[in-house]
């Protein structure tokens, strides 16, 4: 994940014990609007993407020189270790002022009162919230009404794909550009992995003779995450596209829908790529190397991946790369979840209006249009937008595979509910089971039980 996927952990840029909020003391007087102290305060800032830390440092400097009073302290974790701290420090009360937050987390942050509703700060500031690209800010109002957090960027899925190899096998970039899926055959969609798949005698997926037991490199990349109970990089747009949504509503839907047949129908065709030596077994996925690296070793010919890891695909020396959209599926429209994140204050600083002015300050045109300058993540507001699509053009590189399914509303919302990290660690092993040919798709209806009772 950026979102759920495992990033590579770095090293923090400032130590976790300096990194809490705990330290110096306010001159503040908790309430949006306080007449400025003329004590220097620091902010404490978390955030896991290393490739996003320079934008942000930008916006730091920027947001220092305006407010002379306040300076902020970036640290920055590897995505497990970020989730793994910030809980611990959470609980322990030495969180950060403020922190990149994920629509996975912030439901169970804010039912346990661990983070701040900026409510009060955005009306007392008049802060607009249409500002940003339609939906965005609605994933961050909670089920009783209160605000967690203004959008910062948003992020879909498409194919990353390996030029060369297409072109080996005969394939056009034109016909990436018009996939179709369904789950009974996988329409050419699946036509175009089993070709893209080698044995190691050289024999295609799709020609008599192919040895599914010794593949050198599969059509389709497998990450070792099986997506748990979302799958936004591996398997949600195929469900999506089927007309199939996770639960009853969303957000805050109570009624998950693992056993509807287009969803386990979905799974089945999926898994059935391992089974045809098109895709790796989840044993090899685990095996040391991620989906992107394998990508960039030649082993997968396409990798489905979230626009949050353009730089990284685009990054591997000899690897010339190109990107399609998703396949349109049964309901003759194409899908991707559509995520993403904002920053949250943590209800136990002791610096409330000024890490209210970082939010604040974080979620405006100026930082956004500083991100998109970098071109790494696409900025929730428009304008910051387009200058983000301009660098990436400069660079060589066409986002439109990511962006054409804004144009074309066909963007479903990353589900947001309650009890997000107990439906994981139900549906993580029963995906498992399901992918190592343990259990079969029908076993989804029993975890899909199990999930919903969370909710009763």
């Amino acid at each position: 994940m950026r979102r759920i996927t495992r990033l590579a952990a770095v090293a923090t840029i400032l130590p976790l014990a300096l990194a809490g909020c705990g330290s110096g003391e306010s001159g503040d007087g908790g309430g949006s609007g306080a007449a400025p102290s003329a004590e220097k305060i620091e902010i404490s800032y978390w955030l896991w993407d290393s490739n996003q830390l320079p934008a942000y440092q930008a916006c730091a400097d920027a947001f220092q020189a305006a407010n002379p009073n306040i300076s902020v302290k970036i640290s920055q974790f590897g995505w497990g270790d970020y989730w793994t701290s910030l809980t611990t420090n959470l609980v322990s009360g030495n969180a950060p002022d403020v922190f990149t937050n994920h629509l996975n987390y912030y439901p169970e942050f804010a039912g346990k009162q661990q983070i701040l509703p900026l409510d009060e700060f955005v009306a007392a500031d008049g802060t607009k919230t249409d500002a940003y690209a339609p939906g965005l800010a609605d994933l961050w109002v909670s089920a009783d009404g209160k605000r967690y957090g203004l959008p910062k960027d948003f992020d879909t899925i498409a194919i990353f794909y390996n030029k060369k190899m297409l072109a080996d096998a005969g394939i056009t970039e034109d016909q990436m550009k018009s996939l179709t899926w369904n789950p009974k055959d996988g329409g050419s969609y699946e036509k175009i992995i089993a070709r893209l798949t080698v044995d190691k005698n050289g024999k295609r997926g799709d020609e008599p003779g192919f040895d599914k037991k010794n593949v050198e490199v599969y059509g389709l990349g497998l990450d070792e995450n099986n997506g748990a109970g979302v799958g936004q990089q591996m398997w949600s747009m195929y469900a999506l596209s089927t007309g199939w949504q996770f639960t009853d509503k969303n957000p805050w839907g109570t009624k998950f829908q693992y056993n509807d047949p287009r969803f386990q129908d979905t799974i089945a065709w999926w898994r059935g790529l391992i089974d045809k030596g098109y895709m790796p077994s989840l044993a090899i996925a685990r095996s040391g190397t991620s989906v992107n690296d394998g990508f960039g070793a030649g082993k997968y010919a396409l990798s489905t991946n979230g626009s949050w890891m353009i730089n990284t695909y685009y990054g591997y020396d000899g690897v010339e790369v190109g990107t399609a959209p998703t396949p349109v599926g049964p309901s003759g429209k194409r899908a991707t979840i559509y995520n993403g994140l904002a920053d949250s204050i943590y209800a136990g600083t002791k610096h409330k209006d000024q890490a209210w002015q970082w939010v604040k300050y974080l979620a405006s045109a100026d930082c956004q249009k500083t991100v998109g300058d970098k071109a790494v993540v696409f900025p929730a507001i428009p304008e910051a937008l387009t200058i983000a699509e301009q660098k990436f053009a400069a660079k060589g590189v066409d986002i439109s595979a990511f962006t054409v399914q804004i144009h074309e509303n066909t963007t479903s919302l990353f589900p947001i509910t309650d009890h997000a990290g107990d439906v994981a660690a139900i549906m993580s092993p029963a995906m498992d089971a399901v992918l190592s040919f343990e259990a079969e798709p029908s076993s989804l209806s029993k975890a899909n039980d199990e999930v919903n009772a969370l909710f009763q």
